[in-house]
């Protein structure tokens, strides 16, 4: 490895270190701004479901791998000696940050979009962390409540403005990339994140659920006792109680009949039908059928 490449490698040790210090939990990027450990499970025939977050105790899982533990992040980069940045993971407590991606690309002038938005919306954007991009973009670092799960979006609240929420993570100051480093603006170095404003948060709330699906009348009790075990999953449960309602109701010869509502269930609690469908899939498989 080149020495330049070691010493961004110490750097962005040291940076992710002392954000760990403020409590903000990381992980190693590469220059592509890309999580530097690859997964474990890329070798293998057919991708796990529900997919594993880090659960078989290996590095490699992106933002999951995300942690304040000096001795884990040492680990993490110790098996990632390529990595030139750190991410910060969104969403997590006790800051539950959000990420207002400020985008230039393209000629977008999301400066003046989301200026537009807070005159329509009557909010203001407290004095807060603002993260420089390599591009000339800027990251406004916010707070989100701890009953509020902010999705990650692109361009849903403007042109030019992504949003890194829950599952997503922000390039951290002082990391290394293809196309630059990263730097605090300067003024705000010494600022917290500060609090989503409430009329903002409720921008980027995800759209209220539509009412619960009717279960199909030719499934019985037994197959609407599975849909509404479905219905019940929260995020990080859906996959996996999808799986099993799946096998159970295939194991029972009402699979076939059960799939629509299943994946009308899934779709309510937050999956894709594509996501639904191939998960079913996976089901019948398992258990000696055709999908």
């Amino acid at each position: 490895m080149a020495t330049t490449d070691r010493q961004a490698t110490t750097l962005a040790l040291a940076h992710a270190l002392s954000a760990a210090e403020r409590g903000l939990a990381v992980i190693p990027l590469s220059r592509t701004k890309l999580p530097a450990l690859r997964s474990p499970h890329r070798h293998e025939p057919e991708p796990a479901l529900p997919p594993c977050h880090g659960e078989c105790g290996r590095p490699g899982h992106g933002v999951y791998d995300a942690t304040t533990d000096p001795s884990r992040i040492r680990e993490l980069f110790a098996a990632a000696p390529w990595a030139t940045g750190y991410g910060i993971a969104c969403g997590l407590p006790p800051h539950r940050l959000i990420g207002v991606d400020l985008d230039v690309k393209g000629g977008t002038d999301s400066t003046a979009a989301l200026r537009e938005l807070a005159l329509r919306h009557l909010f203001t954007i407290p004095p807060t962390v603002v993260v420089l991009t390599p591009s000339g973009g800027r990251h406004l670092w916010l707070t989100g409540p701890p009953d509020a799960v902010i999705p990650n979006s692109a361009g849903r609240l403007a042109p030019g403005i992504d949003i890194r929420g829950a599952g997503g993570y922000l390039v951290g100051p002082g990391s290394r990339t293809d196309h630059g480093v990263y730097a605090t603006a300067p003024g705000t170095e010494h600022l917290v994140p500060a609090p989503c404003p409430p009329s903002l948060l409720r921008l980027l709330l995800p759209p209220p659920r539509a009412p619960h699906p009717a279960t199909h009348p030719s499934v019985g009790n037994r197959g609407q006792g599975l849909v509404q075990f479905v219905l019940s999953a929260h995020e990080g449960q859906r996959n996996t109680r999808l799986f099993w309602a799946a096998c159970r109701a295939y194991e029972n010869g009402i699979g076939r009949a059960l799939r629509a509502p299943l994946i009308d269930a899934a779709v309510h609690t937050g999956l894709t039908e594509q996501e639904a469908r191939a998960t079913i899939a996976s089901a019948a498989r398992m258990t000696g059928h055709r999908p």
